[in-house]
């Protein structure tokens, strides 16, 4: 990739795993749009609840020409995000998704 890429761990400890699979899914992104200037993730793990397991949380903060895009994948009622590389799944997805929409958007304009 790139693109300067960023990863930041909050309430756990960093993983060279976690970061292979985040750098892999940050490189696939200039597939949709290819004039991302910087991406920042940040997976956290919030702290243990009574009845729940961890629910990951991850936000990347893609920079791109003119605008700043942010997408926050959290997982209070998404069980699936107990799963840290399902968090980074969905919230890559959806930061694919927002890049698709603004470079549509930067065609039609």
């Amino acid at each position: 990739m790139e693109t300067p890429l960023q990863i930041s761990f909050r309430n756990m400890d960093p993983s060279e795993a976690v970061e292979a699979n985040v750098r892999e899914k940050a490189s696939k992104l200039e597939r949709f749009f290819d004039r991302i200037t910087s991406c920042r993730v940040v997976i956290e793990a919030p702290h243990r609840h009574h009845h729940k397991g961890k629910l990951y949380n991850v936000r990347i903060d893609l920079t791109v020409p003119g605008k700043e895009l942010v997408v926050t994948h959290s997982g209070p009622g998404n069980h699936a995000h107990e799963d840290v590389y399902v968090a980074i799944r969905d919230a890559f997805g959806a930061a694919a998704r927002q890049l698709e929409d603004h470079a549509r958007k930067i065609r039609e304009a």
